[in-house]
């Protein structure tokens, strides 16, 4: 199991529910959650080493977000 840790511009509950589909049903994504009290708005996400931040971004712009990787 790998983390991966963004900065992103999801900054409420309907944000996070438009994503939310995308993310759940991503089969190498685990477990995930997004802190709407963080001033980056971190998504954490728990994945198999499958997935690459690369793919992450790219999955979470398609949808019209911004989104980067922070370090550990």
């Amino acid at each position: 199991m790998e983390i991966l840790i963004f900065q992103t511009n999801i900054k409420s509950a309907e944000n996070v529910a438009s994503i939310e589909p995308v993310l759940n049903n991503h089969t190498h994504i685990l477990n995930w959650s997004i802190d709407l009290e963080d001033i980056d708005n971190v998504l954490r996400i728990e994945t198999t080493a499958s997935l690459t931040e690369k793919a992450v971004i790219e999955m979470v712009k398609e949808h019209d977000f911004t989104i980067e990787a922070l370090a550990d």
